[in-house]
């Protein structure tokens, strides 16, 4: 009996394949480090040349914004959005302080604008991106 990927005659790469998707917020977490430790932290909104003006790498292995790879190891792509990337960063956003305050209003906009002001930061390091993610991994496991 064939799955349907098998079925349809197309091969996902592996970093595609649904199964390498994670499925709990601290599985989004760790993926979004991986991430972030291999391509980098970009402080900026979601990734530099957005409209590919002077870059022809796929926005998915660019460096990106903590949100992006949130995004991004949940869909696959910076840009599109998910239920469970977008619990996330609603988890995240009230972890994080900017400027010894948390999120001003409980959006989603507004928390994905929370954690990008703290990951726009001047002295925000990748190091420290992907030290908070792995932090709020761990956490929200012993939570669980």
């Amino acid at each position: 009996m064939a799955t349907l990927l098998q079925s349809s005659g197309r091969v996902l790469p592996l970093h595609q394949a649904p199964q390498a998707r994670p499925t709990t917020v601290p599985g989004v977490y760790r993926a979004a480090a991986r991430l972030l430790a291999v391509r980098g932290l970009y402080q900026g909104d979601f990734v530099p040349d957005v409209m590919d003006r002077e870059m022809c790498i796929p926005h998915a292995f660019r460096p990106m914004s903590i949100v992006a790879a949130l995004k991004c190891a949940t869909t696959g792509d910076p840009h599109l959005t998910s239920l469970l990337s977008d619990e996330a960063i609603a988890v995240l956003a009230l972890r994080l302080e900017v400027d010894g305050e948390g999120p001003l209003f409980g959006g989603i906009f507004d928390l994905e604008a929370h954690v990008d002001a703290w990951g726009d930061v001047e002295s925000r390091t990748t190091e420290s991106a992907v030290a908070v993610l792995e932090a709020a991994a761990d956490a929200n496991e012993v939570a669980a």
